[in-house]
């Protein structure tokens, strides 16, 4: 697991990142409220279902946010253990850019 500084930094490393994807592990409720642009929802509690359905691709790199960071750092351990290669940047609760609702 990677750890970016910020949620910006982050962002710029994912666009140029070959690759890539956004993965929020928020919950469906606070998602709809304001996510990242081209971000995916996978609730924390959901994480090891969707990796044993096969919905996260392996060929990627994952780079997690969530509400402070906390849930993402926990979900990228999980990610890492199971074989992902993933970049903890953060979470959206002081991030001042765009979020689509």
């Amino acid at each position: 697991m990677k750890t970016t500084a910020d949620l910006k930094e982050g962002i710029k490393l994912m666009e140029s990142t070959d690759n890539s994807m956004l993965l929020d592990v928020r919950s469906p409720g606070e998602y709809s409220e304001g996510h990242l642009k081209g971000s995916i929802n996978i609730p924390l509690d959901t994480l090891p279902k969707a990796v044993m359905d096969g919905l996260i691709p392996k060929d990627k790199t994952l780079f997690v946010y969530c509400r402070s960071g906390a849930r993402s750092k926990r979900a990228c351990i999980f990610l890492d253990k199971n074989g992902y290669e993933t970049v903890n940047i953060g979470g959206v609760m002081g991030y001042d850019g765009a979020l689509e609702k």
